[in-house]
C-alpha cells in the first residue's frame, strides 16, 4: 500500500520553487524520484533514511530524513507529513 504525502505550507512553497526554477531542473527530478520511493517504502535503500536528532515533530514526534526531505509519521497508519525539502549542502 502507498503512502498518503501530505506537505507542510514550507515544504510545498519549497517543492513549488524547484519545479520553476530552471537552474534547480535536475534537482526536481532527483526529489521528484525520492518522492516517489517515499511513497512506496520509505525505506528505500536508496533513500538512506534515518531518524534526525536535531528537532522533533508535534508531540515528540521523531522526525526523519530521506535525500533531503524531512517527515513525521502522520496520525493515519499509511501517512507521512513532509516537514521539508532542504538544498544539499
Amino acid at each position: 500500500m502507498k503512502f498518503l504525502l501530505s506537505f507542510t505550507p514550507t515544504a510545498e512553497t519549497s517543492l513549488k520553487e524547484l519545479k520553476k526554477s530552471p537552474n534547480l531542473e535536475k534537482c526536481f527530478k532527483a526529489v521528484s524520484k525520492a518522492l516517489r520511493f517515499l511513497q512506496e517504502n520509505p525505506r528505500h535503500p536508496s533513500l538512506e533514511t534515518h531518524e534526525f536528532y536535531s528537532f522533533k515533530g508535534p508531540n515528540g514526534k521523531k522526525v526523519f530524513e530521506a535525500y533531503r526531505i524531512f517527515f513525521f509519521y502522520g496520525k493515519q497508519r499509511w501517512e507521512i507529513i513532509i516537514i521539508a525539502i532542504t538544498p544539499h549542502p
